[in-house]
């Protein structure tokens, strides 16, 4: 983990050490610059807030501007950041939490506290790059894992990511949750009433809900992993019941 502004910075110099050397090589002002864009797109996913993510998707092209060296490139090609910054995160999922990882151990012995028959349903609600998909796989290798993603290009990087994992592009709230064992999100807090109403109306007697980090206020839950500091997982047990 670094501290901000760190990530935006070295994103920026990435993108900045890309063109340059692009634009050496002696590839043209447009194709260096949607090339740059790309490159430094991959870094930008990781940042934990939408403006983080705009700041370090949008360092590269304002930077450029400001030294002039935007010269030859023409006026549409400044909607290139904005389009890039929709795709990864489009916008009806911006009251979801943002693109972050599972930790690796966080999900240890999950298992052992919602045991589940070989073949069952699980889900990583809102899958992004796939780090929940893959500790969901550890837990219950025999399960037949599914991840949903809205957003389309992390849908197809964690579906060659994730092989063993049935991946599709998909609004988690729309879903119907009613097939599932197990739902696995990594949500924020203010969505956290939503998840719960929704499984409630939804999961049938016996399936669990599982939340990395989030509690459900005011719901009683079954359990609680405490593998990494500051990441408790908490599970629910439907019929759920009320505190």
């Amino acid at each position: 983990m670094l501290i901000w502004p760190l990530p935006a910075l070295l994103t920026w110099a990435l993108a900045w050490v890309v063109f340059v050397g692009l634009r050496a090589a002696g590839l043209g002002a447009v194709a260096a610059f949607v090339l740059a864009l790309l490159v430094s797109g991959a870094p930008a996913w990781t940042g934990r807030t939408p403006w983080r993510r705009a700041f370090m998707l949008g360092g590269f092209p304002l930077s450029l501007l400001a030294t002039g060296a935007a010269g030859a490139l023409p006026g549409w090609i400044w909607l290139l950041p904005l389009t890039l910054l929709l795709a990864l995160y489009p916008l009806n999922t911006w009251r979801d939490a943002p693109l972050f990882p599972t930790p690796a151990l966080a999900l240890k012995g999950l298992a052992l506290k919602a045991p589940l028959p070989d073949g069952a349903q699980v889900v990583d609600a809102g899958c992004g790059l796939g780090a929940g998909l893959k500790a969901l796989h550890g837990e219950y290798p025999q399960a037949r894992i599914q991840g949903l993603e809205w957003s389309w290009p992390l849908t197809a990087l964690c579906a060659l990511r994730c092989r063993f994992a049935q991946v599709r592009r998909a609004d988690i709230w729309a879903a119907d949750w009613s097939g599932y064992d197990l739902v696995y999100l990594f949500q924020r807090p203010e969505s956290m009433p939503r998840a719960m109403d929704k499984a409630a109306r939804e999961l049938r007697p016996g399936s669990w809900l599982v939340s990395l980090e989030f509690e459900a206020v005011g719901w009683a839950h079954r359990a609680r992993l405490q593998n990494v500091d500051g990441k408790p997982v908490w599970l629910y047990q439907a019929p759920f019941q009320r505190r």
